[in-house]
Order: C-alpha cells, then structure tokens, then sequence
C-alpha cells in the first residue's frame, strides 16, 4: 500500500472529528446527557462511539489484509454515518475482499451518496468486488442504481455478477429492468442480448431464479410472456419453474391462470403447490370496478 493510501484514513477520520465537533456545539447540554453516543465529558475527551471508530479507522493503515478488512466490518456493524464514512477508503484498497467488505459497510450513509460510490465499482476487475457491489447497490433502493444494474446483468461475463445483479433489480423494483429480466430468463421474449451463443448455453440456477423472482417483485405484466414460457419448458430446472410460478402470483394477472392451471398436475409436488398458491393468490385480486 502506498504512503498516499495509508493516510486516507486518517484524512478522513480527523474530517469526521471536526465535523462531530462542529455537532456537538450545536447540541444543547440536555440533548447531550439524553444521548450516550454524542455524550462529551467536561474535559472534552472523545464518546465511545467515537474513541471506537478512530480505533477502528487506525487499523485500516494496517498492513494485515485480515486486519483492514476486520476494521471495515466492525465500522459497518456499528450502522452509523459517520462510521460509514470513515470506512470510505476501503473502497479503494488494493485487496479485493477488503473493498467487497467497504461496499456493505458504507450502507448506513444517504442512499444517494452510498451510490454514488457504488456504481463505479460496478466496473471492478474482480468478480467478488463487482458482485458484493451489486447486492449492495440494491439494498440503497436508489433509483439512480437501476441503469448500471441492467448493464452489468446483460453484459458481465460473469453469472454471480449477473445474479446479483438481477437480486438487485428486484429489489430496486423499477420496470425498466423488466425486459431484461425477461430476456435472462426466456431468451426470445425480453430484448435481444449483446451475444446470442451466451444466450443460448445460459443455464446458471442462481441467475435464473433470481431473474424469475425479481419479474414478481417489479409486478410489470411486460414479464407475463417470459415467466410463462419458463413455467411450461420442462427442461427447465424445477426451481426455476416453481420461481416462475410464485412470480406469476405476485404479479396477479388473470391471463397466467391457464398455464399455472397445467403446473398443478406436474409430477413435482413443490412446482404445483407454488402453481395452486399463486393461481390463489390471483383470484384474491380485487376485481376492476367495471367488471373487466
């Protein structure tokens, strides 16, 4: 690690010192004895919460990749912004798990700036580093993420970064994604891919699944077609089809009823169970106003 990357923690730690500093002037004496976390002795000596993250931001200067990353967990599980910030410089250490690690802990600042670090790290060269960032990114529930996400899900070369991805989509719950979705799932019923042969050999569990339920949680009808066709493919594996059929309930369209009606008879007893709750879960819609 350079002398320049061993400072960074420092840099921001005595940063956040100023600024709790600052807060801790405006803050009335009775609003300091009600909070132990921004609590300050007469003698002005640091709170626990603070002696905790300047002990934590000194060990990210260490040279122990264990040691950093332990650092950065323990700043993430204290769930605090300023925590978050001080962990920052994670984001650019040069060890993989060590960055992976920041993406998490950094969670508890805005959803927008926790982004706006985030995305670019969509384009990491590891494959932990941009999947860890992906999972990530959909737990910020911002918007701005949705974009990026779908390119790394149409575009990675990797199937865990295009899982994540898709995890993420659904979570973010933008119907933007939906064709894409679609197009991971049932090639042919979504948008064209950048590669055709990839679409064809795709067969990842994970990444399929995850597609299925993410077209249920965006509850877009665009993605009816797509989850369908899965539903029906018997060579399918019959987790996908059981996502598939769940996915249908969610989005609650009376047109899937048919094909959801055809799982119940299938020779998996799990795949029609999830067909007879989701045709249950599509008949407790309520009905439109004018009978349609």
């Amino acid at each position: 690690m350079t002398s320049s990357s061993k400072n960074l923690p420092y840099l921001a730690f005595s940063l956040t010192l100023v600024l709790v500093a600052f807060d801790s002037l405006q803050n009335s004496s009775a609003a300091k004895v009600s909070n132990p976390f921004v609590l300050q002795t007469a003698q002005g000596s640091l709170t626990p919460l603070q002696l905790e993250i300047e002990k934590q931001t000194r060990r990210l200067g260490s040279a122990e990749t264990e040691e950093r990353r332990d650092a950065v967990t323990r700043l993430g599980s204290m769930h605090h912004p300023i925590a978050s910030r001080a962990a920052l410089p994670a984001l650019q250490d040069p060890v993989p798990i060590v960055r992976a690690t920041g993406a998490a802990a950094i969670s508890s600042l805005p959803p927008g700036e926790t982004a706006g670090y985030l995305i670019p790290m969509l384009a990491d060269k590891d494959e932990f580093v941009r999947r860890e960032v992906a999972f990530a990114l959909g737990r910020t529930h911002n918007q701005a993420a949705v974009q990026p996400l779908i390119e790394r899900l149409t575009s990675d070369k990797k199937d865990s970064v295009r899982g994540a991805a898709a995890v993420a989509l659904g979570e973010l719950q933008d119907a933007s994604a939906t064709l894409s979705l679609a197009e991971t799932l049932s090639p042919g019923f979504g948008v064209a891919t950048r590669s055709t042969k990839k679409s064809k050999k795709e067969k990842d569990l994970f990444l399929l699944r995850a597609a299925a339920r993410s077209l249920g949680q965006i509850g877009s009808r665009v993605g009816l077609p797509a989850l369908v066709a899965a539903l029906q493919d018997e060579k399918m594996p019959d987790d996908v089809r059981r996502e598939s059929a769940s996915a249908l309930g969610m989005i609650g369209d009376a047109a899937a009823i048919p094909a959801l009606r055809s799982a119940e008879t299938t020779r998996d007893p799990y795949l029609a169970e999830a067909a007879r709750r989701a045709i249950q879960r599509i008949e407790r819609q309520p009905k439109p106003a004018n009978g349609n």
